[in-house]
């Protein structure tokens, strides 16, 4: 799974990725289901999927193809998986992907108990941080020394960003009150 530089990497060498999507119930899906209301084309996938999140919670399904192809390139499969998943992490959502008729299917995993919804954001948990939530970090366990140590990592890379971005850059952007603030 992608971590968010990486689909921020491929937006910027892809401009403007739109793809055609359609909503079916499960075991559903036709080929004229395209022209069905619940079809939408040359759709920004987090727009739509935002927009139309009711119907993955009604139980439909999400098949998503490149624009006017009728079929999804391989290429997009990890950004998509990678978008979707991003999309769902604040609600907690758990998704099942598939591949088939060259379409990558999206659903929401209505039997995924809590046990299964952690396992999963776990399994993604690096879409956010860029790093892998069971491999060892250096973190410490204990939160006070955790939180000395990120101030630490956080004022360290703000020091090598002003080397380098001057007074472009503001320090520790990743918090929104630091930017707002005077």
């Amino acid at each position: 799974m992608w971590t968010n530089k990486q689909v921020w990497e491929f937006e910027q060498l892809n401009e403007n990725l739109r793809f055609d999507v359609v909503f079916a119930e499960p075991k559903g899906y036709e080929t004229n289901s395209w022209k069905s209301k619940l079809a939408f084309a040359d759709s920004e996938i987090r727009d739509v999927t935002v927009r139309t999140f009711d119907n993955l919670i009604d139980g439909k399904e999400l098949w998503i193809v490149n624009k006017d192809q009728g079929r999804l390139d391989d290429q997009y499969i990890p950004y998509l998986m990678a978008v979707m998943t991003d999309i769902m992490i604040e609600e907690e959502i758990c998704l099942n992907f598939r591949f088939e008729n060259n379409c990558l299917v999206v659903s929401i995993d209505s039997s995924a108990d809590v046990i299964d919804c952690k396992e999963f954001f776990e399994e993604f948990y690096h879409l956010a941080t860029g790093f892998n939530y069971d491999v060892d970090t250096g973190i410490p366990d204990d939160e006070t020394e955790a939180e000395i140590y990120l101030t630490r990592l956080q004022e360290e890379f703000d020091e090598k960003m002003k080397e380098r971005l001057g007074d472009k850059y503001l320090p520790g952007n990743n918090d929104p009150d630091t930017i707002n603030a005077k």
